[in-house]
């Protein structure tokens, strides 16, 4: 992966914001993404029940569950981490915005892969076999490829990022001033991020 800049992570952003766009121009199809969210997050849970059951990796599996693979409303978030990306990546070590530049990739390629399923959905009422059928009318088996790894690999760098202490207990002293510069929402992403 090449060096990440600011804008290549603010791209990933408007990219992201282009889907939510695309989709509030349209109720209908808005509602089977949403739908598709909510069927993808409850599969998530279940397939990976022995991972949410597991003390190791229960933290990790409900931040990927509930902050980054389903149905809320993450615009609030995902503006104040905008504001901040030029700062952080001149400031913030290199692993990190590494790690921060796979996690936006990560979220843009999702919401892309998640309207293209969705507009292959006959409703917002979904059946296994819609989705399956929407999974391979809407096909892309190697950006499918490419949203495993930045998953696996997203899961790994947070793993290793969160076990420096120093790294935890700077976000603790973030959360007064966060809240003050209007950065709440943001600051508890990052708060939510497990740890050992």
């Amino acid at each position: 992966m090449q060096e990440p800049s600011a804008e290549s992570l603010l791209e990933e952003l408007r990219a992201v914001d282009a889907e939510r766009a695309r989709r509030a121009a349209d109720p209908a199809l808005e509602a089977r993404v949403q739908a598709l969210k909510t069927w993808q997050q409850r599969r998530f849970a279940h397939t990976y029940a022995d991972l949410l059951a597991h003390p190791r990796y229960e933290a990790a599996t409900r931040f990927f569950l509930h902050e980054l693979y389903g149905p809320d409303d993450y615009r609030q978030r995902d503006a104040q981490f905008a504001r901040v990306i030029p700062t952080l990546t001149r400031l913030f070590p290199d692993e990190v915005v590494d790690t921060v530049a796979r996690l936006a990739r990560l979220h843009a390629l999702s919401e892309r892969l998640d309207t293209c399923m969705a507009e292959h959905l006959p409703s917002a009422a979904i059946t296994a076999q819609d989705y399956a059928n929407a999974w391979l009318a809407c096909g892309e088996p190697a950006s499918r490829q490419q949203q495993i790894e930045l998953t696996m690999a997203v899961g790994e760098a947070l793993d290793r990022l969160t076990r420096k202490p120093l790294l935890r207990q700077t976000l603790k002293l973030m959360r007064g001033p966060a809240q003050m510069a209007g950065l709440g929402a943001l600051q508890s992403f990052l708060e939510s991020i497990p740890g050992p």
